[in-house]
């Protein structure tokens, strides 16, 4: 059940950022950063009022762990995302994107310290080939320059980019199984509601701070930018509910395939020509998975 979980969530996460990046012609880098919050914690307020008030569904039970447990994935998910907006920021946006794939091994080590749950010894061969794929995808090509330049801060932020998505995805994970006497679509939708309330709270808080004008932008917008919050959602709830059914460090490998259906997509839709070196990082990718899918 996992697998087209997370593949959903891996294709509408696609929509949701090729939206965003049309939002940028009207908003700032931060602020179309904010409108997946603001839109997608409404929408998510709404589901759960549907499921457990208007169905009548029981609510799960919520230990005290789980609100330090999804606070710190939530805080972890913004700050990986400042980073890997500061990458781009500094007009290097292979290298940012190739070191924030670091997530699926970073995601992987931690499981291994006991910090989550972590990979067979099959698997790590699998998520290596995947981070290798996925980074020779990202970088066009230019994989072995990028990792000479291992010391750049745009490959720094990357990292940091990278640890910060990979305990949000442990977080996120370890509060969803931490609820109990619900099902797992269930305590998905209750963990996502909570992480974007909190979040959408932090970057309001931030934004009223420090300009608040870009409050009043990201309103305006609000024809575009719903649609952010609809693909957001949906991805979200998807990312949540993998993270409830398998280990995040299986779920995160196999969701790096959104390179590969972005690729697809650019083929079919733009029909963009693609070379070898990209169809061997993409089969690369895919040995990957299925190892990891396998016997991970």
């Amino acid at each position: 059940m996992w697998i087209p979980v997370t593949l959903a969530a891996a294709t509408f996460q696609i929509l949701r950022t090729s939206r965003q990046h049309q939002l940028r012609s009207a908003l700032s880098t931060n602020a179309a950063g904010f409108v997946r919050y603001a839109y997608g914690a409404p929408l998510a307020v709404v589901l759960s009022v549907a499921l457990f008030v208007v169905l009548g569904r029981d609510a799960p039970a919520v230990p005290v762990r789980f609100w330090p447990t999804i606070a710190i994935a939530a805080v972890a998910q913004i700050l990986a995302t400042v980073a890997l907006l500061a990458a781009f920021k500094q007009r290097d946006f292979a290298v940012g994107t190739v070191y924030s794939k670091s997530e699926v091994l970073i995601v992987a080590a931690l499981g291994l310290v006991g910090i989550g749950t972590g990979l067979e010894p099959a698997g790590w061969i699998g998520a290596v080939l995947v981070t290798v794929g996925v980074a020779s995808l990202a970088s066009r090509g230019s994989l072995r320059s990028l990792l000479r330049r291992t010391g750049d801060s745009a490959a720094a932020l990357g990292l940091a980019a990278g640890t910060g998505f990979a305990v949000a995805a442990i977080g996120i994970g370890a509060a969803s199984r931490a609820l109990s006497g619900a099902p797992s679509f269930d305590r998905a939708v209750f963990t996502l509601t909570a992480l974007l309330l909190i979040q959408t709270m932090i970057n309001l808080v931030w934004f009223l701070v420090t300009d608040r004008d870009e409050i009043t932008r990201t309103l305006r917008a609000w024809r575009p930018a719903l649609w952010v919050g609809v693909f957001s959602l949906l991805g979200s709830i998807g990312w949540a509910w993998a993270f409830t059914l398998e280990s995040a460090a299986k779920v995160r490998t196999l969701g790096q395939v959104e390179l590969i259906i972005a690729f697809a997509i650019a083929h079919v839709t733009l029909h963009e020509r693609h070379t070898r070196a990209d169809r061997l990082a993409s089969a690369t990718v895919l040995v990957g998975v299925s190892i990891v899918t396998v016997f991970g």
